[in-house]
């Protein structure tokens, strides 16, 4: 067997040292690295959000236009007013809302950086009541001749709850909301798979609203609109109470707007008008009563006591300044709103 010897150094008979081993065995150190100074970045802040701030932004603008919604939010429209309502001290404040968000007529014409502009101006109405103020919805335009009243299902709305901004993230029924918005679930993508005419019925539409303790003022009106189809077509009203047909008729062929050959299918044209609304009259009439029978007595102190709220935005620096423009008028059916703000 071989035996195994020490290893000795070149050109010397010694062993080598125990120094000289460790320096045998240590092996190169690496350059350190140079420490680069830690440069701290100015701290960024953020404004919070609100918890009511994008309130506004969530309800559905019935009847508006779809190329015309995006244009909603050209300008920083500002709802502080809505916000601070249901502040203590506020209209709103520990009461049960409804929100739903129209467009004013896109004919206003604000001025803005000097000139004035064609705007589309978004208005919230708050309608406060323990109870949803309805469930149906209206679709009325000069286009349509007749009239519908549909379940607000069949356009794909509904009254939801609306979750401040603090508390997203929780489940809904546990919130008890007190804030209801209208919501509509039919997106613009899916637009291009509908027919032309459901399109424009989302165009048309209007929040509804039947009042059992109000007469409406159509059911009092003693007018009737009449388009009697002629080369021009003739255009005109007529007051069952104060006008006289006959007297009513050679006034319109002394004007020529009418000949002699058609007054007797005028006259018979306007009291055909006549009859349907009178007959219109009587039957809103007994419809409003049976609804007054059928309800129990919360919903008839609901109604009672139920309170419409207009708001518009308010002035500030990134938006147009609507104060010259604004109506208590909401609708045909909601009528004028208690309050403006």
């Amino acid at each position: 067997m071989r035996k195994r010897t020490k290893r000795k150094y070149a050109g010397s008979n010694e062993e080598p040292t125990a120094a000289q081993q460790g320096e045998e065995k240590k092996e190169p150190t690496k350059p350190k690295r140079a420490k680069v100074a830690k440069v701290e970045s100015e701290p960024e802040y953020f404004n919070d959000q609100r918890e009511l701030e994008d309130l506004w932004k969530h309800v559905f603008p019935v009847g508006t236009e779809w190329d015309q919604l995006d244009s909603l939010f050209e300008y920083k429209w500002n709802f502080k007013n809505l916000e601070d309502a249901f502040e203590e001290g506020g209209v709103l404040h520990g009461r049960k809302v409804y929100l739903f968000s129209v467009t004013e007529p896109c004919s206003q014409l604000l001025f803005i950086n000097g000139q004035f502009k064609v705007t589309c101006i978004p208005v919230v109405v708050a309608v406060v009541s323990p109870i949803p103020p309805s469930d149906k919805i209206g679709i009325n335009s000069v286009q349509r001749e007749a009239k519908e009243i549909v379940d607000m299902k069949q356009m794909k709305m509904d009254w939801v709850p609306y979750i401040p901004f603090g508390k997203r993230g929780a489940i809904v029924e546990r919130l008890n909301s007190q804030i209801f918005i209208l919501n509509c679930v039919q997106r613009r993508a899916g637009l291009k798979h509908l027919k032309l005419d459901r399109v424009k019925k989302f165009e048309y539409c209007l929040p509804y609203f039947y009042h059992p303790f109000r007469e409406d003022e159509t059911e009092e009106s003693t007018i009737v609109d009449i388009m009697f189809p002629a080369e021009p077509p003739v255009v005109c009203e007529f007051d069952w109470e104060l006008d006289e047909l006959e007297e009513f008729t050679n006034k319109l062929i002394a004007s020529e707007m009418l000949t002699e050959e058609q007054k007797d299918e005028f006259k018979e044209f306007v009291n055909e008008k006549v009859r349907e609304a009178k007959r219109a009259n009587r039957e809103a009439r007994e419809k409003r009563k049976k609804a007054r029978e059928e309800l129990d007595q919360n919903a008839v102190a609901a109604f009672e006591n139920m309170r419409f709220y207009k708001f518009y935005p308010v002035a500030t620096p990134d938006s147009p300044d609507v104060s010259e423009v604004k109506s208590s008028f909401i609708n045909r059916y909601y009528g004028k709103a208690h309050q403006v703000l």
